[in-house]
């Protein structure tokens, strides 16, 4: 029987101060080399056994590739070594990160060509749920596997029986399990992008724990899909939400809804499992057609603790503070895709008609540009505080990434959590807003990538 093109499910049962930010960092010669880490393919068995493994491209052969997980404050080096056929580059999301090690083909260092190597070594300050991508043909390379968790761990972890890193990733597949082709193509870049066909956690399509019961637990959960936008509920279990985008939350906010995770976010979750396994308890992604299960909770033991009575609170990671009525006000405007359409845009130096964009693959815009522009959207001075009005005109959903930085989502006028991508539903209009504290050029895209690829994509300089 051939692979159903649609979700592997299980229908649910009827049951009730001052910035951080470091300099570049530098080897010594008496410093061990770097730990490699190769771009290469493999092989991972991504549905039942009833089909052969299926072909990947991933960080070591595997997908998530290796968890790399460090104290607040260390070094993260690697040497990646290029094993493919195409050049490639690693993008390590949302740290604060000097900027000549961000990834960014172009901007921020050269392609690592087929069979060449390059050394990222940087500071990572601030503790929390991050990860590593490729940022060269992203929509396809990251679609392929080339993503996994960089985990940055508190002096003081919170009182927790387990600490687990939960990639949700979802794959468009053929019906002989391989990975379908048709990458970049326009009908999914003017729509929502490349959507999958299969789910998975960490690579596993019936993904399940096994633990204690009434075990406490800290969920790192991360959305490495290019398109899908996660919609993420709990069955029998309890807990908060403790941190977004590896940035903890002042007020912890109660898991008993559905934590919304756009491509590229993260929520981090403590959660205290029930006393028996009468609960069926689970993670479930709510889809248009039902709810389906991502993890399963299997129960084994006897009950270790009450659960939590008060939310886990996991210190601050500092940040600079904002002068909102010193900041500088942009405004970042989205048009373009299916059902509105550019009827042009300026690309290449020159304004052009919507068929002559086309022709290159181009249907978003960022105020009115194309792709990306020569001119950055600001220039800020060290130090400046930013505003950014951000108009989404358009009938799609845009999950927008911040490099080099984190911001606030402004809320009724007033900052509210930190992230480093933020989801904006159709006709939706939000600020956000930070200090631009970290020199460099950095990127500010869509990080649903076939959308950033066909256009939506700038960037801008702090000095």
């Amino acid at each position: 029987m051939g692979l159903m093109m649609k979700l592997t499910r299980r229908r649910l049962l009827a049951t009730a101060s001052a910035s951080m930010v470091p300099r570049s960092v530098f080897a010594s010669p008496d410093m061990p080399p770097p730990r490699t880490l190769t771009a290469s393919e493999g092989q991972v068995q991504l549905v039942t056994k009833d089909y052969g493994p299926t072909p990947i491209w991933g960080f070591d052969g595997q997908v998530p590739g290796p968890e790399i997980r460090v104290p607040q404050g260390a070094r993260v080096r690697r040497q990646v070594v290029n094993a493919l056929k195409e050049p490639t580059s690693v993008h390590w999301h949302g740290i604060r990160i000097a900027n000549a090690m961000d990834g960014v083909p172009g901007m921020t260092q050269d392609l690592i060509q087929p069979a060449a190597h390059f050394d990222y070594d940087f500071v990572a300050p601030d503790a929390g749920t991050y990860w590593y991508h490729s940022h060269n043909r992203s929509w396809e390379q990251t679609a392929r596997g080339l993503y996994g968790p960089l985990i940055i761990e508190e002096p003081v972890p919170p009182d927790v029986d387990d600490d687990l890193v939960l990639t949700l990733d979802d794959w468009r597949l053929a019906p002989d399990a391989t990975i379908a082709g048709g990458f970049g193509n326009l009908m999914d870049a003017s729509h929502g992008g490349r959507i999958g066909n299969f789910v998975t956690v960490n690579s596993d399509p019936d993904h399940a724990i096994g633990t204690a019961a009434h075990a406490r637990l800290r969920l790192r959960l991360i959305n490495t899909a290019t398109a899908r936008i996660f919609q993420v509920g709990g069955r029998g279990i309890t807990g908060h939400v403790i941190a977004l985008d590896g940035m903890p939350l002042a007020e912890p906010a109660a898991f008993d809804g559905f934590v919304t995770l756009a491509p590229a976010q993260r929520a981090d979750l403590v959660v205290d499992l029930p006393a028996t396994a009468d609960a069926e308890p689970a993670l479930i992604s709510r889809e248009r057609d039902g709810d389906y299960i991502l993890t399963r909770f299997l129960l084994t033991g006897t009950a270790r603790r009450a659960p939590q009575q008060s939310p886990v609170i996991l210190p601050p990671n500092r940040v600079a503070p904002l002068d909102l009525d010193g900041a500088m006000r942009v405004t970042l405007s989205m048009d373009g895709g299916a059902m509105v359409g550019l009827t042009g845009a300026t690309a290449d130096g020159r304004q052009q008609s919507m068929r002559e964009l086309a022709g290159q693959g181009l249907v978003w815009a960022l105020n009115n540009h194309a792709g990306m522009p020569d001119a950055p959207l600001f220039l800020a001075e060290r130090g400046r505080t930013m505003r950014i009005t951000l108009r989404n005109q358009t009938r799609f959903p845009h999950g927008i990434h911040l490099h080099g930085h984190h911001f606030h989502e402004m809320i009724n006028g007033r900052p509210g959590p930190l992230r480093d991508t933020t989801l904006l539903q159709p006709r939706e209009t939000r600020d956000i807003a930070f200090v631009a504290d970290n020199p460099g050029k950095w990127l500010l895209h869509c990080h649903m990538l076939d959308h950033q690829a066909a256009g939506m994509k700038t960037w801008f300089e702090v000095a």
